[in-house]
């Protein structure tokens, strides 16, 4: 294989599996923004993981499996919404909390489901005319999921809503200073519920790609992981959707170069690779910034109505 061919075939599949982390980061970006953290990503995803390849699996409909698992992790997160943003809880905790349920529920839940293949899977695509480009055509445009181009266009999308419009201005102020947000009369329980609830939608789109496109199958931690990465993403984007979608090509050329060294390299090795570089990237987030770095000022602090 030639280096050209090599290069077209890693950033190919590193679009392919970068698509989760990208949905999923770019949920969580948008919860932080309004100063909430969640880091029950990975127990969210296996939530949407079962429940996109149970309703495929029962009415022969991967959109609608997709779709429905999107709604089951938005319905999870819910929950981490009341407890932190209701009742105040450690948001840390509860994150932590939602992970181990979710793992749990979906471990023993899932139990009737693997092994079983799913015979109506959300099949890729190559797009007319622009597939046959050289060099790009093969490396961008063919056989790619619909849900990788969506992503990047709910990226832009959310960007552009983030940095260019009202809502955008309240929901980063949430996360910046609650209290100026509560006296221009709006509500910043309902901005953060909101904020949380997108989040976990777009967690359990992640986790059905998994089930439903990229490996039709179920099995017990399908997704591998893969929601702790997004969570560090965020932070390697600093909370911008662009860099955020960067982020998440970068990581998954990484998981492809994990299993295409394998003939040179020791696979342990190579298997730490992406968690290794979740590290120095936290490291050198942490040593480059200046001020804040792009952190939301009130990111992981509860909001309490008239304290000072």
């Amino acid at each position: 294989m030639d280096a050209e061919n090599w290069l077209v075939g890693i950033i190919g599949r590193a679009l392919a599996f970068g698509t989760p982390l990208l949905w999923a980061a770019l949920g969580e970006t948008y919860v932080e923004r309004a100063g909430v953290v969640n880091l029950g990503m990975e127990g969210m995803m296996l939530v949407g993981a079962l429940t996109g390849f149970a309703v495929t699996m029962a009415t022969d409909n991967p959109a609608l499996g997709i779709l429905m698992a999107g709604v089951a992790g938005a319905v999870f997160s819910a929950l981490h919404a009341f407890v932190t943003i209701t009742l105040r809880a450690n948001q840390y905790v509860s994150g932590l909390a939602l992970t181990i349920l979710g793992t749990g529920a979906t471990g023993l839940i899932g139990k009737a489901y693997e092994g079983q293949p799913l015979l109506t899977t959300l099949e890729n695509i190559s797009v007319p005319v622009l597939k046959d480009i050289p060099i790009l055509g093969p490396m961008l445009f063919t056989d790619q999921s619909v849900l990788t181009y969506l992503g990047v266009l709910i990226g832009v999308l959310l960007w552009l809503l983030l940095y260019k419009s009202r809502l955008g201005i309240m929901l980063r102020s949430a996360g910046e200073n609650p209290k100026a947000v509560d006296a221009q009369g709006l509500n910043v329980t309902l901005i953060r519920y909101a904020a949380v609830i997108f989040g976990g939608f777009m967690a359990g789109i992640a986790g059905g790609f998994f089930s439903v496109a990229y490996r039709p199958s179920w099995t017990q931690g399908t997704t591998g992981g893969v929601g702790w990465i997004a969570l560090a993403i965020v932070i390697f984007g600093r909370w911008n959707p662009m860099y955020v979608m960067l982020g998440s090509v970068f990581f998954g050329a990484l998981y492809v170069l994990s299993f295409r060294l394998q003939e040179k390299l020791s696979p342990d090795l190579l298997n730490m690779m992406p968690y290794l570089f979740v590290i120095l990237v936290l490291i050198l987030t942490a040593i480059g910034k200046k001020g804040s770095g792009g952190v939301p000022e009130a990111l992981g602090t509860p909001y309490r109505r008239g304290e000072r």
